[in-house]
């Protein structure tokens, strides 16, 4: 899933920008601000007929009733797992049957990690059977598990000022939860750093907003030179209560079990579905979530939601019998959860055509009512986007955010194709985050027919402009 910090954009001065003049570039006259506001604004009919399929008519609930299917089905889809092979094959067939254009799969290498049986179990000051969940790529433990004292810190810079009493303990981070992209540092990098300075193993406390004893897990990173120690997330109420334990000197003892195996990468999918251009077919607008998952709960908010929606956005628009200037393209990606592995193979095989991408949209942030459309672009394009997002008036979700960036999508944007993700509820979001409570049980279908009503808009129109977005 992706982490973002928002800030509401301003006002954008048009004339600043070179939109009150007509600029020529090779003696081809580019047309004025003016004329692409009259052009977006004639989109104000089809705007209201994808809202009221979406929202209120036929189509309504059904990709909350096609996630559903999937999910139930399949569970969830870790890289290197059946499941996750399952349901790339079930997503093929349902393309085809769809009817959507260039159905096809492209091959893709993924890591392979499974973390069979895992437990922690506190021995003093009291018997307590903790709830962890291993961490993506973490190595397993002896059979016989650790057994060892337990060194409990709030920060990185704690750690190193109490290093000489690592050694040989189990270091249990209880950092404060700020927000997703200050905290989870501390599960990417806490093995690597509690390794420098010999620990046994380490136990962070979950990334959440919010817990009911639910341990959250994630991918962690190793680094080279670096001793690699097993490392899994606890949930925020142990990791609190070891924390007033030690505070009151109190000696803490747990041993640790984990299972964790890496095997050889495996063969899997991207999923790939368009609604083929009608004038410049070779030209994309990309809509995109991940079908990947962790291993726990059903991987129905992270990220089936916003992979249903992005094949509903095609949906929706295929309904109507819309066909767009550009190509719609649908990327369903494999292994974002180990670090956009799929995204990233899928950009070394089309960045060649990175000239013919208007515009590249990601959904992994949940799909509860967006408050607005994250973007990432040239002012120009910007100033566009928030002309695009004045159609979804009916809605009233028309406001553009900064940080239009996603995990799957960051290859393209950082090489000069405008962006976009939707804005959520990202307190929600990380209750459920990569938790056992990720399920459909947290989807609203009211309120992925209107992510999916925005998703549709935005993609469509931006396809269909004369012009593609204009870069930096």
């Amino acid at each position: 899933m992706k982490f973002l910090i928002f800030t509401i954009v301003g006002v954008v001065h048009l004339v600043s920008l070179g939109f009150g003049r007509v600029i020529h570039k090779n003696d081809i006259p580019q047309r004025t601000f003016q004329e692409i506001k009259e052009e977006i604004a004639s989109y104000k009919d089809v705007a209201k007929a994808i809202i009221n399929l979406a929202v209120y008519g036929q189509s309504q609930n059904r990709s909350y009733e096609r996630l559903a299917l999937l999910v139930d089905a399949v569970g969830p889809r870790l890289s290197g797992s059946k499941n996750l092979e399952k349901a790339i094959q079930i997503m093929y067939k349902n393309l085809q049957e769809n009817g959507l254009d260039n159905v096809h799969l492209e091959p893709v290498k993924i890591p392979h990690w499974e973390r069979g049986e895992e437990s922690a179990m506190m021995l003093a000051p009291r018997m307590h059977k903790m709830a962890i969940l291993g961490l993506g790529s973490s190595i397993g433990t002896p059979p016989e598990g650790i057994t060892a004292e337990v060194l409990v810190v709030t920060s990185f810079e704690e750690l190193q000022k109490r290093a000489p009493e690592a050694r040989g303990k189990i270091v249990v981070y209880n950092q404060p939860y700020v927000n997703y992209p200050m905290t989870v540092q501390y599960r990417v990098r806490g093995a690597v750093e509690a390794a420098k300075v010999g620990a046994l193993a380490s136990l962070i406390r979950s990334v959440a907003s919010f817990s009911i004893y639910s341990p959250h897990t994630g991918i962690q990173e190793y680094q080279d030179g670096v001793p690699k120690i097993p490392t899994a997330c606890i949930t925020v109420e142990d990791a609190e209560m070891m924390s007033r334990l030690a505070s009151r000197g109190v000696r803490i003892v747990i041993q640790l079990k984990m299972g964790a195996k890496t095997y050889c990468d495996t063969e899997s999918f991207n999923t790939v579905a368009e609604i083929t251009g009608s004038k410049f077919p070779e030209q994309v607008v990309l809509v995109s979530g991940h079908l990947d998952s962790w291993d726990v709960g059903q991987g129905a908010m992270d990220d089936g939601g916003g992979a249903f929606i992005s094949w509903e956005a095609l949906s929706l628009i295929k309904d109507l019998g819309l066909r767009p200037k550009r190509t719609l393209r649908l990327v369903l990606w494999t292994a974002e959860e180990q670090g956009g592995i799929g995204a990233s193979q899928y950009y070394q095989l089309h960045k060649v055509n990175i000239s013919n991408y208007s515009l590249v949209m990601e959904s992994d942030s949940g799909t509860f009512l967006p408050t607005g459309l994250q973007f990432t672009g040239s002012e120009k394009a910007r100033a566009i986007m928030e002309e695009v997002m004045s159609l979804l008036q009916p809605l009233n979700i028309t406001q553009v955010f900064s940080g239009g960036e996603g995990a799957d999508i960051n290859f393209w944007i950082q090489n000069g194709v405008p962006g976009a993700s939707l804005q959520d509820d990202l307190y929600k979001y990380f209750a459920f985050h990569h938790s056992h409570g990720d399920t459909m049980t947290v989807m609203d279908p009211k309120q992925m027919n209107v992510a999916a009503a925005v998703w549709a808009v935005v993609s469509y129109v931006v396809a269909d402009l004369e012009e593609m977005l204009p870069r930096s």
